[in-house]
This record gives C-alpha cells, structure tokens and sequence, in this order.
C-alpha cells in the first residue's frame, strides 16, 4: 500500500469516528480506557491480574505487551474481546459522544500516526543494522 492510499485509509477510519480502531488508539489507549470503564484503577487491576503495577502502567504507555495468558484474563476482566484490545476490531467499548473534530486536527492526528509508524519502521532497521555490526565486529576477533 501506498502512502498516500494509506493517508487515505487512516483519514476514513478516523471520519467514521472508530475511535479505538488501530489508526486512532493503541493497545494501550483501549486496556486503558477499558480499565477506566469498569472503574477499575491501575492498582486494583493488577492486583487482580496479579502483576506489578509498574507492569501494568507499562501496558498502558505501550513500552511493552502482556503474554498470552495475562491478555486473555485481561479482556474478561474488562468484559472486552481480545482481538478488541489488540485490533480496536470486535467486542469492546463503543465510541465516546464527542463532538465531530475538525478536519484539520483529523489530519494532524493522521500525520502522527504516520510519524510513529515510520519511526517504528526506522527503529527496527536500526536493531537489524546493530545485530548485523555486532556480528560482523564478532566475526573479525
């Protein structure tokens, strides 16, 4: 897919107002919404979850993922689909009653998921190019 047909695609699903879809929230944004639904606060969904509270917030900020298990418990905790929470597709919370953004912000929020996808596109090239020297480096010793 094009860049362009990929602005465009983004710039759809967020006029169709899918507001955890995977091009307007992340993973993070719908385990933390999904708490708040069920008024739950962080502690007291990981005491549940039986995981640190560090661990939790950690989801929540997206600097890392849960395994398998711990997601499953999660989404029936939060009485949301699993595919809701890694997709935004499925069972989970409805889109909040917001007033319609305008179209310039609707782009800027476009912009920056396009910034983040590249940066994380560039952040692996990175670890790829750091593996290959340090084996490389390895290799001439």
């Amino acid at each position: 897919m094009t860049d362009q047909a990929a602005l465009a695609e983004r710039d759809r699903d967020m006029n169709d107002d899918n507001w955890y879809g995977p091009d307007a929230a992340t993973f993070g944004d719908r385990v933390a919404a999904a708490r708040e639904a069920t008024e739950m606060t962080q502690e007291q969904l990981a005491k549940r979850l039986g995981v640190k509270l560090k661990t939790l917030q950690h989801w929540e900020e997206d600097v890392a993922e849960p395994r398998a298990n711990r997601l499953s418990m999660m989404a029936g905790m939060l009485n949301v689909s699993m595919t809701w929470l890694l997709t935004g597709e499925g069972d989970g919370l409805e889109s909040p009653d917001m007033e319609p953004m305008p179209a310039d912000m609707k782009q800027m929020l476009v912009d920056i998921r396009d910034i983040q996808t590249h940066m994380t596109e560039q952040v692996a090239r990175l670890g790829r190019l750091e593996k290959a020297l340090r084996k490389t480096l390895k290799d001439t010793q």
